[in-house]
């Protein structure tokens, strides 16, 4: 079965993750722009940031056979700064028609400040302007709240329901969105957020229709394969093979494939690899043996 992991931050993680990422079925990926665990201070950390995002990154996941997609974003936390918000919105403008951008995001809020809420707006009109999905981040506390709020600002914009994804989902989130016309992300983690069994409990009590599970690794304690491990449990509990391959594949190509970015025939078959190949005069490789093989 095909995998997607549709939020994982590969920028935190190494090589050998996305080799185990490959050989545990992971097909292809979307790495949101994010908070990098300490305050960015220069507008142009985030060009840097953007075009990693855009150039290495996507290189990186080809050489181990996987699609790489990515969103770019103001992340809630970093909106709180007037001064370098204001010059990453004009910085956002020029790069969200990059081809392998599929959303605006992850946007949304943090401490649920006047700052956060005016550029989570912004964004959205961005968005609009761009033809583009959004991956709207939920806060860590009051998350019902945050939820809620949320869901009163997508509706206030006017911007279409179908494409928004909602993240971070919990078993007291995940009914106020499916009650509107979003989706809904879950991520999966060692010990906090969501994990495999809760997540299983919640496809057997709510179903498939526009829901989504991913990892959102990163830089902390967290494990790039929860995707497949959550659908080793959905396996498990006797879930059928096509619930879980909705959940895990189907509902997160459709969501992006909404940007007109994503070549659904495309990802029927894993990208060629040629680790020969370098990327501005760099390889993964470092000197190793390499591998090549053809699509398929």
């Amino acid at each position: 079965m095909k995998l997607f992991d549709p939020h994982i931050h590969m920028t935190s993680r190494t090589t050998d993750d996305y080799r185990a990422m490959a050989e545990a079925g992971i097909r292809a990926i979307v790495e949101p722009a994010f908070w990098l665990g300490q305050p960015r201070t220069h507008v142009g950390t985030f060009e840097d940031y953007f075009l990693s995002l855009l150039g290495w990154e996507r290189f990186r996941a080809s050489q181990f056979g996987i699609h790489h997609f990515c969103t770019l974003g103001l992340n809630p936390k970093e909106a709180n700064n007037e001064a370098l918000a204001s010059g990453v919105m004009d910085l956002l403008a020029r790069y969200l028609e990059k081809d392998g951008v599929v959303a605006v995001g992850e946007i949304g809020y943090d401490d649920m400040t006047v700052a956060e809420e005016r550029y989570f707006a912004a964004q959205i009109e961005l968005a609009a302007e761009f033809d583009l999905p959004v991956l709207i981040h939920t806060p860590h506390r009051d998350k019902r709240r945050g939820t809620e709020r949320t869901i009163d600002l997508v509706k206030e914009s006017g911007f279409p329901q179908e494409r928004v994804l909602i993240d971070h989902n919990n078993e007291e989130t995940l009914p106020l969105v499916l009650d509107t016309g979003c989706w809904a992300g879950h991520s999966i983690y060692p010990n906090t957020k969501m994990d495999e069994k809760r997540m299983v409990t919640l496809v057997k009590k709510y179903g498939t229709d526009r829901i989504v599970i991913n990892s959102a690794a990163d830089w902390g304690v967290s494990d790039p394969l929860k995707v497949p491990k959550t659908v080793a449990e959905m396996r498990a509990a006797g879930i059928p093979a096509a619930d879980i391959e909705t959940v895990a594949w189907r509902n997160p190509v459709a969501f992006f494939a909404q940007s007109a970015r994503i070549e659904i025939a495309d990802l029927d078959s894993a990208p060629s690899v040629d680790q020969r190949r370098l990327w501005e005069g760099n390889s993964v490789l470092r000197g190793q043996e390499p591998t090549v093989r053809p699509a398929g």
